[in-house]
């Protein structure tokens, strides 16, 4: 982290009273248990105090199997996702915490988490697979920029270990374009607003053209625009591209074709 967002970082959680000098500058990682409640999410209490979102400020907040946690609970994600940061008022007073924080989310495909599996394992009737994934309501999953179905491995699969990148080369590919963007628009990429998505994400013919059938056959809203650009910006700066081209918007949107 940049010095600026290590002290925003430990004020948050010094108000807590559980601050470690060892963690300076190191992102913070916040899991609550699904059955947290929303105070405990968002902050409250008769003296506000910051909840698991705040605490995870400039870091990531991983809601684990999140169908579970109760409806009323995840809206309340709605506002800081959108706006960085959360208003908690009380009768006698009023805080306000900054919440930008990466939401990285996971859940199962049906209540018994077999949908789809290869042994086709899976007994859930069709009306308890509806209400399961129900849980989770359209506005808060247009917050979610990737939704990536991730098939059970086969015994082979398991056994045999993969071929892939290692981290230090993504991490590496990760921190050049994170330069990048710092350097062209003096942000990240997702804390662009609206005029500046119109002059940094700017679109050839063909992009554009890919976008509009996009939108129209699966039925996009305007949130999910924005942030399909955005995602695109990002895939063509990890591709060390200086503009987007047809292949990256078509990379963001498949991101968005596993909705529920």
């Amino acid at each position: 982290m940049t010095e600026e967002e290590a002290l925003e970082s430990a004020a948050l959680q010094s108000l807590q009273g559980n601050y470690k000098l060892e963690n300076w500058k190191r992102r913070p990682y916040r899991s609550p248990h699904h059955t947290a409640s929303g105070v405990a999410l968002v902050g409250g209490g008769g003296i506000p105090r910051p909840g698991e979102i705040s605490l995870a400020h400039h870091g990531v907040l991983f809601l684990d199997e999140l169908p579970e946690f109760d409806r009323k609970v995840l809206e309340v994600l709605r506002e800081p996702l959108e706006s960085g940061h959360i208003t908690i008022s009380r009768a006698a007073r009023q805080a306000d915490f900054p919440a930008q924080f990466q939401l990285i989310a996971a859940m199962n495909p049906c209540p018994c988490g077999y949908l789809g599996h290869f042994n086709n394992k899976c007994r859930c009737t069709p009306d308890q697979v509806s209400r399961y994934k129900a849980k989770i309501s359209g506005p808060l999953l247009d917050r979610i920029d990737l939704q990536i179905e991730v098939a059970a491995l086969k015994d082979d699969e398991m056994m045999n270990a993969g071929k892939a990148e290692a981290t230090d080369v993504i991490r590496a590919r990760v921190e050049n374009a994170r330069a990048i963007q710092l350097q062209r628009q003096g942000k990240a990429n997702f804390a662009l607003g609206s005029s500046e998505i119109d002059r940094f994400c700017q679109l050839d013919e063909a992009g554009k053209s890919l976008l509009s059938t996009a939108i129209s056959r699966l039925n996009l809203s305007a949130r999910a625009y924005h942030r399909i650009l955005k995602v695109a910006r990002s895939i063509a700066d990890l591709a060390g591209e200086t503009h987007i081209k047809p292949a990256h918007i078509a990379e963001a949107v498949q991101y968005r074709r596993g909705e529920l």
